[in-house]
């Protein structure tokens, strides 16, 4: 550990006023003896939480360790709590009540080091860019002491008070155009804090986040041997985004191309990409868990901008769009599900809203504007799954028609895009 460097970081972290930052409508609790911890892709707002959650307390008693500055990068455990002990003391002239440890995945044994700082009563925050911080390691290392929560880039509705739009009213039509308008600009670039910001030019920058996650979250962190066969898997699979996908259909695709592979290779690669944040693998509803964990599986992507330079297609964007806003909505939840659900005749159902033992909700997705346009077998699939899965909140997310109809007795809700994301 550079001590100087070290102290310099501090100071300067000390030093730093606060910046207007657009509030988050993710809502963190603290809960005595456990550290609250905040996953999510890279640049997805992760820094800007923290700092707001920071102004809540003390600047001078709250310390903010970066690791991927060049100050703290490959600090050990044991270096990062004499920071937090001892120098950040001497530099500040208080004692540290909260921590701040933003991308703890590059400490080594950080599990310890957030045991440790519980142990001795200081109140811990965690962020990581790793699924692995939400999945197995906060379960076994932790051992019970985290409470995770999921952070995506901007909803539509952060989006809105990003650009200064969120007074728009949805009872006043012109409004309602202006905001279909701003949803079609949202729907294609998504909702990177960078982006909506306007910091840097668009294209030019979500060309550099896929390329920054591909190599550092995905073929270093996961120490990929073969760089051509992992960037092919990796383009392969954002390509099938709101679509359904197989292990096979990958191993189809780089025989066809003349790709030398292996086939656990292969099966290894793609379960490593969920560990990047910006791949979620949706499984197939069935009453068997064996079943619903098997493949195909339907992707979806962490953001619709890593969509970007790919063929424009407004369905599957707009499915997208309602895959993360449901992760928003139920991913703190610990008893909802999320599925998607086909059987053998082919009745497919975008999304299966799991609460407990019960189907909470159904919803299929489309990019129609009017009734006539929508598609027969979307309802017919809708109300059969429905009266399967005994489940009678059915929903249709349009992108312009809007009705609650009831057919063979059951209601089905038809709702445009804009207005069920800002519900």
């Amino acid at each position: 550990m550079e001590t100087a460097l070290v102290k310099d970081y501090i100071s300067n972290y000390l030093r730093t006023k606060n910046q207007r930052l657009v509030p988050r409508e993710l809502n963190l609790k603290v809960i005595s003896g456990k550290a609250t911890t905040v996953i999510g892709p890279r640049r997805a707002g992760k820094t800007s939480l923290l700092m707001q959650e920071i102004a809540k307390y003390n600047k001078n008693e709250a310390i903010y360790l970066d690791f991927e500055d060049i100050a703290l990068k490959r600090i050990s455990a044991t270096d990062s709590l004499k920071v937090i002990t001892e120098i950040f003391a001497e530099v500040s002239g208080r004692k540290a009540k909260s921590v701040f440890l933003d991308e703890i995945q590059n400490v080594t044994d950080w599990q310890s080091l957030v045991r440790t700082l519980l142990d001795r009563g200081y109140i811990v925050y965690v962020t990581g860019s790793s699924s692995k911080l939400l999945t197995k390691e906060l379960a076994t290392q932790l051992r019970g002491r985290g409470v995770a929560y999921l952070l995506l880039p901007f909803s539509f509705y952060e989006f809105l008070v990003a650009t200064n739009e969120s007074e728009l009213n949805p009872d006043n039509l012109s409004d309602v155009g202006k905001l279909k308008n701003i949803l079609n600009k949202y729907l294609e670039s998504g909702g990177f804090p960078e982006i909506v910001l306007g910091k840097e030019d668009k294209d030019k920058l979500l060309v550099e986040y896929r390329e920054l996650i591909f190599f550092k979250d995905f073929v270093e962190r996961q120490n990929a041997k073969s760089i051509e066969v992992a960037r092919y898997i990796f383009n392969f699979v954002t390509q099938c985004f709101a679509s359904e996908m197989s292990v096979r259909k990958v191993i189809n695709s780089l025989k066809s191309n003349g790709i030398p592979f292996g086939r656990n290779t292969i099966y290894d690669y793609v379960e490593k990409l969920q560990d990047t944040m910006v791949f979620f693998f949706l499984d197939r509803y069935s009453t068997k868990i064996n079943l619903r964990s098997s493949w195909p599986k339907k992707v979806y992507l962490a953001d619709n901008g890593l969509a970007w330079r790919l063929p424009y297609d407004k369905g599957r964007l707009m499915e997208n769009l309602v895959f993360l806003q449901l992760k928003r909505k139920y991913g703190a939840t610990p008893i909802s599900e999320l599925y998607y659900y086909r059987d053998i005749a082919n009745s497919e159902v975008d999304f299966v809203v799991k609460d407990g033992i019960d189907i909470k909700e159904l919803l299929q997705v489309t990019h129609v504007s009017e009734e006539k346009d929508i598609k027969g077998a979307e309802v017919e699939s809708l109300l059969k799954v429905g009266k399967g899965l005994k489940c009678k909140k059915l929903t249709i997310i349009t992108w312009d028609y809007e009705k609650i109809q009831n057919i063979s007795g059951q209601n089905i809700n038809f709702i445009p895009l804009w207005k069920w994301l800002l519900d």
